[in-house]
């Protein structure tokens, strides 16, 4: 297919838009923009028109454009975004998940030879090449879900050559991989067995000799860490992150999953993003709502291990901003399946198609700082998703079980 050319697809049942969503607060189901009847015309990777089909045809005629015509009920929506993935791993903690539902603690499940330490050296065993091969394939299976954005974590190297080596295997992977893969250093994910030092040594190390290769390889621009009693500590992070903002970097944070404080810092530091926040209460919720901060919900993570929710209600009800993502990860998220995920999360939140639709979407982007996505209107990427079905409601209703029958990304057809 000839890129450059106008391509007009339609008519759609419906299409949603997410045009105009507030990126922070509660929404209702009537804040969604939903076009009946429409088309959308794209031009290249972007969108020229969203609106009315037989207009849009009129226009279509004059640009010379191919029409793709609808015969049955579709709906078209945004390409999701996945703002937090761990997908770049070997091996797998299958032996983990039946030990902690049979009540293993976490230690229990880490001395017997399970836990992070696990994929780490199974990450470490694994070639680039073995590592690019199974990001694709999992990148893959997200694409198949209507995903056209995935964020991608290294985090099972730590030390500085495995750490370059995953997130040059993602680096790969993107060049091939149909979706954008956006990826994030997560070197500071615990501190390695094998690390002769404490855990500020560890972190100065990694800030002093792998962030300028970050930089100079433009192997990413995003920084994370997990600041969790079992991984590093608030006043061990904070000239970790000092020295990634004085750098250039975004920064990210997995905060506040089992105990308070990562949030914190995620505020104090600008972050894009606070993932995780089970563990966040009134005081956290409240401050989150008051800055800038994308908060991500990981319903995943809840499901994996069995522990609370994100307190998405009271985040959305406080004015702050919601994303929801997969979490995909071998020891605590092994699911990968985000809308199941988002849709479960809804269930127990209370949450509406709208906060639902723009945590996936809009909200997502934002997490990411890319606002040329998640939105159906001239101008944007043309990531999108069709799906089978007259009303966009049945997506979130069948809980994941539909699936798109097209997905395009940079308006080229990736999955039909």
């Amino acid at each position: 297919m000839n890129r450059n050319q106008y391509i007009l697809i339609g008519p759609f049942s419906e299409v949603l838009t997410m045009e105009g969503t507030p990126l922070k607060g509660a929404l209702h189901d009537s804040d969604l923009k939903v076009i009946c009847d429409a088309g959308i015309l794209l031009d290249g990777a972007t969108i020229k028109a969203i609106g009315n089909f037989e207009v849009l045809q009129h226009e279509a005629k004059e640009l010379s454009a191919t029409i793709l015509s609808i015969d049955n009920d579709m709906v078209l929506t945004p390409g999701w975004i996945d703002v937090h993935t761990h997908i770049a791993f070997a091996g797998t903690r299958a032996r983990d998940f039946g030990m902690r539902n049979a009540g293993s603690s976490y230690l229990e499940i880490a001395e017997s030879g399970g836990g992070i330490w696990s994929t780490v050296k199974d990450t470490r065993d694994a070639s680039e090449e073995e590592l690019v091969f199974l990001i694709l394939k999992r990148a893959n299976s997200l694409i198949k879900q209507g995903i056209t954005t995935i964020e991608v974590k290294s985090g099972y190297g730590l030390s500085v050559e495995e750490e370059l080596k995953i997130l040059r295997a993602i680096r790969r992977a993107g060049t091939i991989c149909k979706a954008t893969l956006v990826p994030t250093c997560l070197a500071a994910h615990t501190l390695p067995k094998d690390y002769v030092g404490t855990h500020t040594e560890y972190l100065d190390m990694i800030a002093r000799e792998l962030f300028p290769i970050l930089k100079a390889e433009g192997l990413t621009n995003r920084i994370d860490a997990f600041i969790e009693k079992s991984a590093f500590s608030k006043a061990q992070i904070e000239p970790y992150f000092m020295r990634a903002k004085e750098m250039g970097f975004d920064i990210t944070v997995h905060a506040d999953q089992f105990s308070t404080s990562g949030s914190e810092v995620a505020i104090a530091f600008g972050a894009r993003s606070a993932d995780h926040l089970e563990c966040s209460g009134e005081r956290e919720i409240r401050q989150l709502a008051a800055s800038d901060v994308v908060s991500v919900a990981l319903p995943g993570a809840s499901l994996g291990i069995g522990c609370a929710f994100t307190p998405a209600r009271q985040l959305l009800d406080a004015g702050a901003s919601l994303a929801i993502a997969s979490d995909w990860n071998p020891g605590s998220a092994p699911m990968g399946q985000l809308m199941t995920q988002a849709s479960i999360l809804a269930t127990f939140e209370k949450l509406t198609n709208a906060e639902v639709f723009a945590g996936l979407t809009c909200r997502a982007g934002a997490a990411l700082g890319m606002e040329d996505r998640g939105v159906l209107a001239p101008g944007y990427r043309a990531d999108f998703a069709i799906y089978r079905t007259a009303h966009i409601e049945e997506i979130t209703y069948l809980q994941g079980q539909m699936i798109p029958e097209e997905v395009w990304i940079g308006g080229e057809r990736v999955l039909d």
